[in-house]
């Protein structure tokens, strides 16, 4: 029901208002690198596939030895103790629903946006979530990348996603998107919960090569982003006053329509 309502006012009032789960709008400015933290999402541009990363064996591999196939995309850093741990959890948690063969149907790929992490570390990230999936799901179906600044830059520009370094932590939106195989950007999935229903359907958007929506308007009404903790705040008040609004707004209409009715069927004359 809830939902339901909120999509009902992000269609309503189209521009987003906020910063949501996936750090729609910039923050302020602040960080080491001077760069704006947010998405700008990209649907239908391509990833450049080109781009070279070393895998969690610290072989060197282009993007497109990876994306052959529909293909999920993190953006993380390995030494993050906060969100990408939930961000990446999520998903181990709901990808043995997904009724699709890893590895031949579709792959993941967690990609590192600290150039300071080694292939060692993304091992062992790789031995954690693989293991939490307690199903039989073969490496070459999860890759963990790493990388070096430049092609970090590269790709997350591509895809619009900005982050923004402060000291050995990272402020950057919490979003992952779901590629087709010749690296075009399908869907942007925000949050760190998943439902196996959304990414199976996006997987076959990714195959189809067809462009999906997002619910980005609906995360951006409801969500705050804090700088300061690095987390997400459920704005209770705005939506509690839309919907309060609503109901009168509501209220006041049933009463205009009721009073109409009453108005075409008047009394006879005695």
């Amino acid at each position: 029901m809830l939902r339901c309502l909120l999509v009902l006012l992000a269609a309503l009032w189209g521009t987003p208002c906020g910063a949501g789960p996936a750090g729609l709008q910039a923050s302020p400015d602040g960080g080491e690198t001077g760069n704006r933290v947010g998405l700008d999402e990209r649907l239908g541009a391509r990833l450049p596939l080109d781009l070279v990363f070393r895998d969690e064996t610290g072989k060197e591999v282009r993007l497109r030895e990876l994306i052959t196939g529909p293909t999920i995309v993190l953006p993380v850093y390995y030494g993050c103790s906060n969100v990408c741990n939930y961000l990446q959890g999520g998903l181990a948690r709901v990808l043995p629903e997904v009724k699709r063969v890893p590895g031949k149907e579709y792959r993941v790929i967690s990609v590192s946006i600290d150039e300071t992490e080694t292939p060692e570390l993304a091992a062992r990230y790789q031995r954690m979530y693989l293991s939490a999936l307690r199903v039989n799901f073969p490496p070459g179906g999860w890759k963990f990348l790493t990388g070096d600044a430049q092609n970090i830059k590269k790709f997350a520009d591509a895809a619009g996603y900005h982050f923004q370094r402060k000291g050995r932590d990272f402020l950057h939106p919490v979003a992952s998107f779901v590629v087709a195989g010749d690296g075009m950007i399908v869907r942007y999935l925000y949050g760190t919960s998943f439902l196996s229903k959304d990414l199976t359907l996006a997987l076959l958007e990714a195959r189809e090569g067809k462009v999906g929506t997002t619910i980005r308007k609906v995360v951006d009404y409801c969500f705050s982003f804090d700088p300061n903790s690095k987390s997400y705040e459920f704005n209770l008040l705005r939506v509690s006053a839309t919907a309060v609004i609503l109901c009168c707004g509501g209220f006041f209409l049933f009463l205009v329509l009721t009073g109409r009715k009453g108005k075409q069927h008047p009394l006879g004359d005695k």
